[in-house]
């Protein structure tokens, strides 16, 4: 069963787990979801609501690409998981002679850096999020406020937890060219979404004044 399906006690009780995946990386991919989701809701709030008629294109399409966003993280939630475990099987790889050494080696790295590579998804996915969140904020339903601002949160944390799940597994790679390039695109995108999110915690904080 994947990790998307599990009820959220039996998730919360795996990831409390003495396993070391799932871990903050599959969490990070939930509160991306958890993002888009509450965008999604915003956008189905809306839509059909009187009085609110001039948002609903612009929210209808809100709510579809949000939860396509929603099930694209769901899906690297599982997929944080399975990188995880793949550099852990690499680790275990014989290391008897030189050869077994050598394959051993490249197959640690290939799995490290496809361990990157996931986090760095995740952050990508994210990256559409805050502008959803923004229309749901200026468009949305207005009794929809802090759901908005909940998902601006939860786009924040998702970004830093991805962010810091790239740079750990960077620090893995012995090819730095390889790792330098993982870490200027995170720390571009990161930047980029931190910039959208902040602006919009200052219209939230409007909002509720």
């Amino acid at each position: 069963m994947s990790l998307g399906e599990l009820s959220i006690r039996d998730f919360v009780q795996e990831l409390a787990s003495e396993k070391p995946a799932p871990g903050g990386g599959s969490v990070a991919a939930l509160a991306g979801a958890l993002a888009a989701a509450l965008c999604a809701m915003v956008g189905n709030l809306t839509v059909g609501r009187k009085n609110q008629e001039k948002a609903w294109p612009a929210m209808a399409k809100v709510r579809d690409e949000a939860e396509a966003i929603a099930t694209e993280l769901l899906r690297l939630v599982d997929a944080d998981t399975e990188a995880y475990n793949r550099v852990t099987e690499a680790y275990r790889l014989p290391k008897e002679n030189k050869e077994q050494q050598a394959k051993r080696l490249t197959a640690i790295q290939a799995a490290i850096y496809g361990a990157a590579q996931v986090p760095l998804k995740t952050l990508k996915t994210l990256s559409p999020l805050p502008e959803l969140a923004r229309q749901a904020l200026e468009l949305g339903n207005p009794n929809c406020l802090t759901d908005a601002g909940v998902a601006i949160q939860l786009v924040r944390a998702g970004a830093f937890g991805a962010a810091y799940n790239v740079r750990i597994n960077a620090k893995g790679l012995k090819d730095q060219s390889q790792a330098m390039k993982l870490l200027a695109e995170t720390e571009r995108t990161l930047q980029r979404i931190l910039k959208e999110v902040m602006k919009l915690e200052g219209v939230v904080e409007e909002k509720l004044a």
